[in-house]
């Protein structure tokens, strides 16, 4: 039985067991659940993984982590992506990644165009809808988890499932690579996403509100500083958005002069429009059509990333019995922190733990 103290969770479809869920002192409320990880960084073992890059053809590449479990039967493969301004190194992507390891995963910690140690190896910039880079990324997961079951083949010779876990608008680039796949051949087994936008119109709006001007100017300062360290440079009505007394203040603007453009679209809105996976959902669960198990997780009091659409898709899963659709929404967790009381001396977060558990079940 949860305990007093148990955050609330609603929207479950029935066949998840309850977790328990607490913020953990002093990280009580929205900001402090969010910037947890900045105030007060974790310390975390010696990043034991292997450089991998992923080659992208005309000369470019990502740049990935890579760490496998030494002498334990493999869960399956996670493909970890990181969020709006982040990269493979970020604390919350480690910490994810040592608690997957250390439950039987073997981790891929992707880099996305020019994010990270990355770089210099690709021009340009990632985006919510990037598959042209995301998709080729998978692909060579999967040969990578082939090839982990064809190493395991004398011990049973079963498959190595490929998972994905996208952190904020990691997810979102993951479901958009989801649904560009087929039924016959997913890129993916199985999805968790953390916090992640599905409606970039309304993220924009909130992301943008007063109240969020310390994060925005974080975010847009990391942006700039991504954008302008191009290998190829940029164009000067890029460096004009980016620099200077004129130089962009929102993300709305942000992604109008620097994002839609530079992957071919024609207005921000288009932009927003094409990325945003919520309408291309909605319409799958009401059709009754197939997909990979998905989870997302997300908080009530998300200062980023609104939660409305999360609940929209899990009232349209429950509605429709939908078998391949989970919703795990806290009351509390800010965005992308849930930082609740250690377990059996954990150093996870309550959703990192939610998230190795759910992909087990999937294994």
């Amino acid at each position: 039985m949860p305990s007093p103290d148990v955050l609330l969770l609603s929207d479950q479809l029935p066949h998840l067991p309850p977790p328990l869920a607490r913020q953990r002192l002093p990280w009580l409320g929205p900001d402090l659940q969010t910037l947890r990880d900045t105030i007060r960084p974790q310390h975390l073992p010696e990043d034991r993984s292997s450089p991998k890059t992923i080659d992208l053809g005309g000369g470019e590449a990502l740049l990935a982590r890579y760490a496998c479990p030494p002498g334990q039967r493999l869960e399956g493969l996670v493909v970890i992506l990181h969020g709006l301004g982040g990269c493979s190194e970020g604390l919350g992507v480690r910490r994810l990644a040592d608690h997957l390891v250390g439950a039987g995963f073997a981790v891929l910690r992707l880099n996305m165009r020019g994010a990270g140690a990355g770089r210099p190896l690709a021009s340009g910039t990632y985006a919510a809808l990037c598959n042209r880079d995301l998709l080729p990324a998978l692909s060579r997961a999967r040969q990578l988890a082939d090839q982990l079951a064809a190493e395991a083949g004398s011990t049973g010779g079963r498959t190595v499932p490929l998972f994905g876990v996208g952190l904020s608008l990691g997810g979102t680039m993951l479901l958009n690579g989801l649904l560009a796949g087929s039924e016959a051949a997913p890129p993916l087994d199985a999805l968790v996403c953390v916090s992640s936008p599905l409606d970039l119109i309304r993220c924009s709006e909130q992301f943008d509100r007063p109240r969020n001007r310390i994060y925005r100017r974080w975010v847009l300062r990391r942006l700039r500083q991504l954008t302008l360290a191009d290998p190829r440079g940029v164009l000067p009505e890029e460096r004009s958005a980016l620099s200077g007394a004129a130089r962009v203040r929102t993300l709305r603007a942000f992604d109008a002069s620097i994002t839609a453009p530079r992957w071919g679209f024609a207005s921000v809105e288009a932009y927003y429009e094409a990325a945003s996976p919520l309408q291309p959902l909605l319409e799958m669960v009401g059709a009754g059509a197939a997909m990979p198990p998905i989870l997302l997780i997300h908080a009530a009091d998300d200062p980023w990333v609104p939660v409305t659409a999360t609940q929209q898709l899990a009232a349209a899963a429950s509605a429709h019995d939908c078998p391949w659709l989970d919703t795990l929404i806290t009351a509390h967790g800010g965005h992308n922190g849930f930082h609740s009381r250690k377990q059996d001396g954990c150093a996870a977060s309550w959703a990192d733990r939610q998230t190795a558990d759910w992909l087990r079940q999937r294994g």
